[in-house]
């Protein structure tokens, strides 16, 4: 079962608990989601942290709390347990405070030809990126529509729009993500919630470092330039803009889809890929 830890005394000047200032990440523990957390923290929002990663989610949360002084709370929660994720929503809602801000981050990749890929690798794919995204955001915009405000990125890929080789199960989940965020989002509109899609392309994170061979020290020689470059013979034109985005990158644009600056902005699919899907 999921828990929570809370970590920190109290919410930062400015955000008044029952006026609607908690924002919530899945994904919080590495990568963008643990990006977004902290870009979060700096504007001293109250946040709550959840992945499924416990000791990875602990380290988070401790960092944040010491650079920031942050107020939080964290959760270990696997996206694909519906009851897991209510739970946890009613106890931020309840205990933490309410809810104006959602970012959904938490995903996997599993490569493989569409032939080949097993019955495993699609169903966890579309259990965590699809699903998962389905269950977070049924349980957090509930509150949201309620009080009549409040918004919501889910964070898919630039492989949702492009067919790339071997990635048939992520892309698929992830343009299931985007669809349903959508849909989401226009259904929720009268009610003053907002929902949005970031799709980002190449991002220097755990995740790509794995699907490329490397390891937790960073990528392998020469795999950055071959990702800028692309491969005609893969169907990658490669990034106009000449670099593979950092998580702050992508992080920054889900904190501006959940501000009042982008207001009157839904249902739209925003791509940071340095130009990749041209």
């Amino acid at each position: 079962m999921s828990y929570a830890q809370r970590e920190g005394a109290s919410a930062a000047p400015g955000f008044a608990r029952e006026r609607g200032a908690v924002a919530l990440v899945t994904g919080a523990a590495s990568g963008i989601g643990l990006a977004v957390a902290t870009a979060l923290c700096k504007q001293g929002r109250p946040v709550a942290l959840c992945d499924r990663d416990a000791a990875l989610l602990a380290v988070a949360a401790s960092g944040l709390r010491d650079r920031y002084a942050a107020d939080l709370c964290t959760h270990v929660v696997d996206v694909r347990d519906a009851a897991q994720v209510d739970c946890v929503v009613q106890h931020v809602e309840q205990q933490f405070g309410a809810l104006d801000a959602v970012a959904l981050v938490a995903g996997v990749l599993h490569s493989g030809e569409a032939t080949t890929v097993t019955t495993e690798a699609w169903e966890e794919s579309l259990a965590i990126n699809a699903t998962g995204v389905f269950h977070a955001a049924r349980a957090t915009v509930k509150y949201m529509a309620r009080r009549g405000r409040g918004a919501l990125v889910t964070v898919a890929s630039n492989a949702a729009r492009t067919p790339r080789l071997d990635m048939a199960a992520y892309s698929a989940s992830k343009a299931a993500a985007v669809m349903f965020t959508k849909c989401l989002g226009l259904e929720v509109a009268a009610r003053g919630v907002r929902c949005n899609v970031v799709c980002p392309g190449s991002t220097d994170t755990p995740m790509l470092r794995a699907m490329l061979g490397g390891g937790t020290a960073g990528l392998p020689d020469g795999a950055l330039t071959r990702l800028v470059a692309g491969n005609l013979e893969r169907y990658k034109l490669g990034i106009p803009l000449g670099r593979v985005a950092s998580p702050e990158d992508i992080a920054d644009v889900v904190l501006y889809l959940l501000s009042e600056q982008s207001r009157h902005i839904t249902m739209q699919e925003v791509c940071v890929d340095g130009g990749a899907t041209l």
